[in-house]
């Protein structure tokens, strides 16, 4: 008898069900839906636990009873084993019906959870549209909607009217948590900045400050808008202004951190109350294109006319980082063209623009992978100097034989010793301005006390490096000399002198010990001045009750009493002076000295550089505009904010 037949007379005999399954306990057992039917074995049966996927977990058990099933849900699947123990004192009363119930209905409840529904399926579609910015048009395409509906067992997927609204709620559910989180904050930094990419220009603004209780920076984006027509200096003071008038910070905000361009330039010369750092014509007229950094003709934008109106900003800080930008990208390369070493520099760096080029060009050809994926280089997004050096890095850690192979493979020129001799001095020599950069681009571990002793400790690594260098010795010293200029007006800042002086890390050890004395002096006249509220929240078991009477021996006094501002600076003093004679440097130290802590947290608030800026702009190396995402203006923003603010926001739709 074949087995289709004896499968037949099985079911005829009612020993085996209309599905192919024997009929046994399992089959009328209420928690069956977690196991399936696998094969018959004499009194037995195999089953296979779905809660044990992916993994395969074959188990057998009684026609007749499902025992063997139950111990199995509460030892692997309930967290804890049914069976008595006596060597723990458990006894069976402990598990008695009432107890299992629950815990099955906990299994049950938990089961639940995992299985897909339409709402869940909604929220990952708008996390996926949300995160990587995807056009709304999408959700019309018929292969997505598709791809959707079988991932998910079935459920639709939303259309675009549903995701409108959705960001809708979820923007201004995030605008109003934003707002709360601020309310608190005493001193918050914002960053401005104006990009330029296919004919668009986009302002944007992020806040950041630093929490009081633990000491970790915050970041949040304020506005990403599209600027329609001429990119006028009043009009960005106005949405500077209007940002933090929305967001309540107006009064809050200690700087705004701001490149070199000229925009930005004009603006904080013109509305700034106070400027910390004076402009000069010099830094005016680099304001960077994207669009002809990318290769993109940037068109000029026709504007319209702005209406006047009477708006007053912060102070600006200029970004460190855009700072050593200019040295390297203007000042080092006039330096070498000025130099004896040009002709060498660019015919070396024309070899290594090549390799770039073609490792760039064949990274999708299937024929040239294998010798490709040998070469690890970074291929930059955007022309920057940092992205320059790591790419000369790379091509001179190949090795010569290497390098030889690989330009012999792309059909490229082959580097002469005397070019390969010259970048492997250039990787060497710079190396400190790269790292320096790399400081300045740190959003949470920066602050502006770490820009005083990082640049001049590059100044020391520059002049040890200029005295071993064999090529480019002199174009080191004039690095060196363009970095006193650039930065002389943060060396002259009090802001920047305070932040760096309550930074733990470095308090007064970089400075002269002729000028620590008076330092120290300021820094008492400064702590004196905090707020004896905020000291008194820093340390709950310190009384501040000065004339408080509560004997008679309080009520009689003879003579002028001390005035309270002497005894607070006196204390000021105190304390400060423990704190310069401290050597910890992380920032938990500060606990322990509450006016230090207030003067860190009000000048360390602001960034030394705009990098969280520059990477609203840029999504995962790709300049962010409306244009490639087919949005409008508003809806644009909305997705960039929600998209940045999602680790500090939660992304609420319903």
């Amino acid at each position: 008898m074949s087995e289709t037949d004896a499968t037949a007379s099985a079911m005829d005999a009612g020993l085996i069900d209309s599905g192919g399954e024997t009929k046994s306990a399992l089959t009328t057992w209420r928690y069956r839906h977690h196991f399936t039917y696998k094969a018959d074995q004499g009194k037995n049966i195999i089953v296979q636990c779905n809660l044990c996927l992916p993994r395969v977990n074959l188990l057998s058990t009684s026609k007749t009873s499902t025992s063997n099933l139950k111990k199995h849900l509460d030892r692997t699947h309930l967290g804890c084993d049914a069976r008595p123990d006596a060597k723990k004192g458990r006894r069976k009363e402990e598990y008695n019906g009432e107890s299992r119930h629950c815990q099955l209905k906990k299994l049950k409840a938990e089961i639940l959870s995992k299985c897909m529904t339409q709402a869940k399926t909604d929220e990952l579609v708008f996390n996926f549209m949300v995160e990587d910015c995807q056009p709304f048009q999408l959700l019309e395409q018929p292969g997505f909607r598709r791809l959707v509906a079988g991932l998910t067992e079935g459920f639709g997927c939303m259309d675009r009217a549903a995701l409108f609204a959705k960001v809708d709620r979820a923007f201004a559910h995030m605008r109003e948590e934003l707002v709360a989180k601020l309310r608190p904050v005493q001193y918050v930094c914002t960053t401005a900045d104006v990009w330029t990419a296919d004919g668009r220009s986009f302002f944007g603004m992020t806040c950041h400050w630093i929490d009081a209780g633990s000491l970790e920076r915050k970041s949040a984006a304020l506005g990403f808008a599209r600027l329609p027509g001429r990119v006028a200096h009043d009009a960005i003071a106005g949405r500077i202004h209007d940002l933090h008038e929305s967001y309540g910070i107006e009064g809050k905000v200690q700087t705004t951190v701001a490149d070199n361009g000229s925009p930005l330039v004009s603006v904080f010369r013109e509305f700034a109350l106070e400027a910390t750092d004076a402009a000069t014509d010099d830094d005016v007229g680099f304001y960077e294109n994207v669009g002809v950094a990318l290769g993109g003709a940037g068109a000029a934008l026709e504007g319209e006319p702005v209406q006047d109106m009477l708006v007053f900003l912060p102070a600006v800080q200029r970004c460190a980082s855009h700072t050593l930008e200019l040295v390297v990208g203007e000042d080092f390369r006039r330096a070498v063209l000025q130099g004896p070493m040009c002709q060498l520099h660019y015919s070396a760096m024309a070899k290594v623009a090549a390799i770039w080029t073609k490792c760039h060009r064949l990274r999708v050809a299937a024929d040239a992978a294998d010798d490709i994926r040998k070469m690890p280089l970074a291929v930059p997004a955007v022309a920057r100097w940092a992205a320059e050096y790591n790419v000369v890095q790379k091509v001179v850690s190949l090795g010569e034989r290497e390098l030889a192979k690989l330009s012999t493979c792309l059909e490229v020129a082959h580097m002469q010793p005397e070019e390969a001799a010259f970048l492997a001095e250039y990787v060497t020599a710079l190396h400190p301005l790269a790292f320096a950069l790399e400081l300045f681009q740190a959003e949470q571990k920066c602050y502006l006390g770490l820009v005083i002793p990082t640049v001049l400790s590059l100044k020391n690594k520059l002049s040890e490096q200029r005295d071993a260098a064999s090529y480019l010795g002199e174009v080191i010293g004039a690095v060196v000399a363009a970095i006193d200029e650039r930065f002389q007006g943060l060396f002259a800042s009090s802001e920047a002198r305070f932040a760096t002086a309550t930074t733990p890390q470095f308090r007064l050890w970089w400075m002269n010990a002729s000028e620590r004395e008076d330092m120290c002096s300021l820094l008492a006249a400064e702590a004196g001045g905090v707020d004896p509220a905020c000291v008194a929240e820093a340390e709950p078991g310190r009384c501040h009750r000065l004339s408080a009477i509560e004997s008679e021996d309080d009520f009689f006094s003879y003579g002028p009493a001390k005035p309270a501002v002497q005894i607070q600076q006196r204390s000021a003093m105190e304390e400060v002076r423990r704190y310069v004679e401290g050597t910890g440097k992380s920032l938990e130290c500060l606990q322990d000295f509450p006016r230090v802590k207030q003067l860190f947290l009000r000048y360390n608030t602001t960034l030394p550089s705009t990098a969280p800026l520059q990477r609203l702009f840029s999504q995962k190396g790709n300049l962010a505009t409306s244009q490639r995402n087919f949005l409008t203006d508003d809806y644009f923003e909305h997705i960039q904010l929600l998209r940045y603010n999602s680790n500090i926001c939660s992304l609420v739709t319903d």
